[in-house]
């Protein structure tokens, strides 16, 4: 990832370590409300399955994820992020990992069983948003599911330091190199618009 980027989130995330205002996304340890919605309507059950979660923040989904039962990991390039995750819960069975998902570690490669990328790819320039959605897709494994959530191009506008929502080709984009795009929807955000939450599966 580059340099600047990096610093943008390191910046923001010392800020609120410090006693600043607290970052966007930032929902007191609770999950992205679109993730928990997901899996209660599949009743989602782990079995001790591997589950992975893109640029992690600070811990709400994997923690979800981990406490149904998925042997799960949440990776974020920001340092900060993956320290103030690790220390909000001194019980957390989530392995916490800093990594750069243009970069990543070559082991974790077609090992996740569920994959959840949301609002980490629209946080990244353009530029790299190619490389960064055949990252994602690289970390499913064989019969597993990969969930992206984000917010769309028409509705959300960009912002000058992001994010830059998705476009619903960029979505579909996701499917290649062995997924299928299972379902694609339009829910409602917190704040009333519409965000992308589209559903892949890599065949056995």
């Amino acid at each position: 990832m580059t340099q600047e980027r990096r610093d943008f989130f390191e910046e923001m995330y010392a800020a609120a370590a410090a006693g600043g205002e607290a970052v966007p996304w930032d929902r007191g340890g609770a999950p992205q409300p679109l993730l928990a919605a997901w899996v209660d309507e599949r009743r989602l059950v782990g079995r001790g399955r591997r589950a992975v979660v893109v640029g992690c923040g600070l811990g709400g989904d994997a923690e979800l994820l981990a406490r149904l039962g998925f042997e799960t990991v949440g990776f974020d390039f920001s340092a900060g992020a993956v320290e103030a995750a690790r220390a909000a819960s001194s019980q957390s069975r989530v392995e916490y990992v800093v990594a750069d998902l243009l970069d990543l570690p070559p082991a974790w490669g077609a090992s996740y069983e569920l994959v959840v990328e949301s609002l980490t790819v629209q946080s990244l320039p353009r530029s790299v948003r190619t490389a960064a959605i055949a990252a994602v897709r690289s970390l499913v494994a064989p019969g597993g599911t990969l969930l992206v959530i984000s917010g769309q191009q028409d509705v959300w506008p960009d912002e000058p330091t992001g994010p830059w929502p998705l476009s619903r080709t960029e979505i579909e984009s996701f499917a290649a190199e062995g997924l299928t795009l299972v379902r694609l929807e339009e829910p409602l955000a917190v704040d009333g618009k519409p965000r992308w939450r589209a559903e892949f599966s890599r065949g056995t």
